[in-house]
């Protein structure tokens, strides 16, 4: 049984071309359409469920739709007209994509037309930020604003963004997924709630002097720098840096405080933890607790040696900060230091109540290149060796192809003297053969006969 009744508006369909054929009979069919899009938005958009359509294959900027496929033609004899040059396109699959803008997340869900077994994915994060799918008709995805694994942006503030992906097979990307920019916009202005209560007074009740003051959130940028505040653009594996967290008015009454900093390698396929969500960091080896500089919590820098990914020599930083008034109460972290014995630090990225928790957190990345320290050693040691010891190597090569021109000429006068010695050595043997045979021959005297000799 089938049901051709419109539904809701789907605009994210998937479309496969059958070449060579066209319906011998459509639904409807419309004229001067400028463009092939044109007449799939008209599929699209009818006022039937459109499964199939072609477009300039019977005259010029005609369309035509239709409610069947092949799968519904089963039963009908012969209903296609081969055309060769002409092509139908039929809808394999289509998604019906909303968007849920909450407080402190955005939803996307998706109801599918068919069975849907794949998944759903932030573009930028598949590993981390993902819904695999089997056989479902319904499926959704949410990405956090604070939620440092699935990548949403913010273009300014009050407005989200983040990219997601529907892909059709569980490991590879085909032309058959479709992709999805998501945006959410909230309007930030300041409201004066009111109640409908009134109260009498009587008398006169004398005006007093009334002033508001808002204080705008900071500007919190993140760099990476070396330990005395020099900006860092690439680095080796073992070098001195610092992340540095800022506020960039410097007449903001705000501190700041860090928590769940993590870094990540270029292909998202790895990732570790290095101050965790109560502020702490996870190793004190890798990296060091948040501290302030020149004593303001406005300022606050975070030590490290440059490290790197096996994967990639890209390592992104993201972290959690959240701006606080007065002041910010750091995180007491207790860790075995080099000797095994346990002590006390204070960190400023300490994790508040949730009781305490808004949404004025803030999610910074930030990116550097780092290379490995031997391979940049191994090329400048040769580097090096190349030039301080390029005379001594030019010398070298010099006496070298003399001494083998020496000994070309040696070989060459060896060989010459030894043919001249076998070929007169020839001559000689083959004359002493001669001298001999002709030794050994009688002689012979015509006018004796041999016959009255003794």
């Amino acid at each position: 049984m089938e049901s051709n009744c419109v539904d809701d508006n789907v605009k994210l369909c998937d479309f496969v071309k059958k070449e060579g054929r066209i319906l011998k009979t459509v639904d409807a069919v419309f004229e001067d359409i400028e463009s092939f899009e044109d007449c799939k938005k008209l599929c699209l958009d009818g006022n039937f469920r459109c499964h199939s359509f072609d477009y300039g294959d019977i005259a010029e900027k005609v369309c035509r739709i239709s409610h069947h496929s092949m799968n519904t033609l089963s039963h009908i004899k012969e209903p296609y007209l081969d055309v060769p040059s002409s092509s139908t396109y039929e809808i394999t699959s289509c998604f019906n994509v909303t968007i849920d803008c909450r407080a402190s997340e955005m939803i996307v869900k998706v109801k599918a037309s068919r069975n849907f077994n794949g998944k759903i994915y932030a573009r930028l994060n598949p590993n981390s930020c993902v819904n695999d799918v089997t056989r479902s008709l319904e499926f959704e995805l949410q990405l956090g604003y604070q939620d440092s694994s699935c990548s949403v942006s913010q273009e300014e503030p009050g407005k989200f963004v983040s990219e997601v992906v529907i892909q059709n097979h569980d490991q590879i990307v085909t032309t058959q997924d479709v992709g999805l920019s998501l945006r959410c916009s909230y309007t930030l202005k300041n409201y004066t709630v009111s109640s409908n209560l009134e109260l009498a007074i009587s008398g006169r009740i004398p005006a007093l002097k009334e002033e508001t003051a808002v204080v705008p959130a900071p500007t919190v940028r993140l760099r990476i720098t070396g330990r005395n505040g020099e900006q860092v653009a690439s680095a080796q594996v073992g070098d001195p840096l610092a992340l540095r967290f800022e506020i960039f008015e410097k007449n903001s009454p705000y501190e700041l405080f860090i928590r769940e900093l993590v870094a990540l390698d270029g292909t998202d396929s790895s990732e570790i933890t290095l101050i965790d969500e109560h502020g702490c960091p996870t190793d004190q080896e890798i990296m060091g607790p948040a501290l302030k500089v020149n004593g303001s919590g406005q300022v606050l820098t975070v030590p490290f040696d440059a490290f790197k990914f096996p994967t990639s020599d890209i390592v992104q930083f993201k972290a959690l900060v959240t701006p606080c008034l007065p002041s910010c109460q750091p995180a007491e972290c207790d860790m075995n230091d080099n000797f095994g014995l346990e002590r006390s630090f204070t960190s400023f990225g300490r994790r508040r109540r949730e009781a305490d928790i808004d949404q004025d957190e803030m999610l910074l990345i930030q990116t550097i290149r780092i290379s490995d320290k031997f391979e940049t050693e191994s090329k400048t040691d040769a580097f090096k060796a190349s030039e301080g010891g390029g005379t001594s190597i030019a010398k070298s090569l010099d006496n070298e192809t003399c001494s083998n021109i020496v000994s070309l000429f040696i070989a060459c006068g060896l060989f010459l003297v030894a043919q001249i010695v076998l070929i007169g050595a020839f001559v000689y043997i083959w004359g002493r053969q001669k001298q001999n045979k002709s030794d050994n021959v009688p002689s012979f005297n015509p006018y004796v006969n041999s016959a009255f000799q003794r």
